[in-house]
């Protein structure tokens, strides 16, 4: 990711050679002649370095480095001062300031520090969202899995929303985990001790949905013989989640819609409301705008459930994930069927990578199963996985994910422990912590 850097200062021709300077070193600079104007775009977890001027007319460097810092405490920000200024950037350093620079100063100088300021910054950055992922982690219920760019952030998301009272659209193909993640949502919300309640809309009779949903009275229809509560009020208080929403019928949904609105309900037979206090997931498989505009879906559902979207990528967008959701379904089959786990090989790991997974997660789940009761035979058709992967990869990607897939051999043999993959791949401590890296590899994953 380019480094952005906010540079802050009265004179032009600083911010011009200064700009200039930092688009030719790969960094993305933004300049202000106003620090007001510089604050409005900053906010918590802003990725970058910011440069200012102590001395400028209406907010000077001082004031804008105490604001600067109540939105962030961590931000790294270098103060650019005059041969004169130096108590001034004293006491800005004093308040929080990362570093000063003396003007006039030399390119390589800067440079440099603002290296070592980026390279902190992405230090901090690093260990929040390490602590955010441990503390949702560490969570009793569902975990999501996972070191691709996509899948942290879509904890990233998940853990931002997680107790707005909002309600949540989630998409994702068959099988990616649109479950998991609505579960994810609740446990590891504020509402985790009250009740979690899914139905599957494609999987109820369109004639018993609406009193499955709303419940009904003692005598609401000939079969009613005893009042039922329904599921959206034995959910409440906690998450609701409708599974393929776009299976509801149209009836249906205005009356779902009706309750998105009021959040109450009413049930069949019955004259008195029940308040909700209640959040609402829907899942779709499909583009709901696409039905909404055939008309099979409602646009004013699909826009009041559409506050919260969260979009699932699919397996084959995250590769680098397979062999640890791989390793992980294994190890509880394992423990469920009473039986060792079998240990992959790099070959099948590359197979495991190069196939397609139409069937997402829950197909690699599948496989793994297999896997673990034909005790460690490969399962996939090796040549059907490399067919499926040659046309859409180039020399260097299918290098890349040959070495990958040695490295997660020997880190699953060596159940993580990096001295022993070091002695079976012969390399040194710094190339294997580099690679390790660059391909988004973490130890901890392979220990048993």
């Amino acid at each position: 990711m380019t480094l952005p850097i906010i540079i802050v200062d009265d004179e032009s021709a600083i911010l011009h050679s200064l700009s200039q300077l930092l688009e030719l070193e790969d960094y993305l600079p933004t300049t202000f002649t106003d620090a007001r104007k510089a604050l409005e775009i900053l906010e918590p977890n802003w990725p970058g370095v910011i440069l200012s001027d102590i001395n400028m007319p209406g907010m000077d460097g001082i004031a804008f480095l105490k604001s600067a810092l109540k939105i962030d405490s961590e931000l790294p920000i270098v103060m650019l001062t005059g041969h004169g200024d130096i108590s001034t950037a004293v006491e800005a350093m004093r308040l929080g300031a990362y570093d000063f620079i003396e003007k006039p100063f030399s390119n390589e100088h800067i440079l440099d520090v603002l290296k070592r300021a980026g390279e902190k910054r992405a230090l901090v950055l690093e260990n929040r969202e390490l602590k955010n992922e441990l503390s949702a982690q560490g969570v009793a219920g569902p975990r999501i899995l996972g070191n691709t760019a996509k899948i942290k952030e879509l904890r990233r998301v998940l853990t931002h929303v997680k107790d707005i009272p909002a309600d949540v659209l989630i998409k994702g193909e068959t099988g990616s985990g649109k479950d998991l993640v609505a579960r994810y949502l609740h446990y590891n919300s504020t509402r985790h001790n009250e009740n979690f309640v899914a139905i599957n809309c494609g999987a109820i009779p369109e004639s018993m949905i609406e009193s499955e949903l709303f419940g009904f009275e003692a005598g609401a229809f000939t079969s009613a013989q005893k009042r039922r509560v329904g599921k959206i009020e034995y959910a409440n208080g906690g998450t609701f989640f409708l599974d393929e929403i776009e299976s509801m019928p149209m009836a249906l949904q205005i009356k779902l819609l009706r309750v998105l609105e009021e959040r109450r309900i009413e049930p069949l037979g019955s004259n008195k409301q029940v308040d909700l206090t209640i959040r609402f997931v829907a899942a779709a498989k499909v583009d709901l705008l696409e039905l909404v505009g055939r008309g099979e879906f409602r646009e004013d559902l699909y826009y009041r459930l559409n506050v919260i979207n969260i979009e699932i990528p699919p397996l084959r967008e995250r590769k680098e994930d397979i062999s640890l959701l791989f390793q992980h379904f294994a190890a509880m089959a394992s423990t469920r069927f009473n039986t060792d786990t079998p240990k992959l090989t790099a070959e099948q790991i590359y197979h495991l990578k190069m196939h397609s997974w139409p069937g997402n997660i829950r197909e690699l789940r599948n496989t793994a199963e297999r896997f673990v009761l034909m005790g460690g035979v490969s399962v996939l058709d090796s040549a059907e996985s490399l067919t499926n992967g040659k046309a859409e990869m180039s020399l260097v990607e299918k290098v890349a994910h040959y070495e990958t897939s040695v490295l997660q051999e020997a880190l699953l043999a060596n159940e993580g422990r990096l001295v022993d993959v070091q002695q079976q791949l012969g390399l040194p401590r710094k190339t294997l912590y580099d690679k390790m890296r660059k391909y988004g590899l973490e130890k901890d994953d392979y220990k048993q």
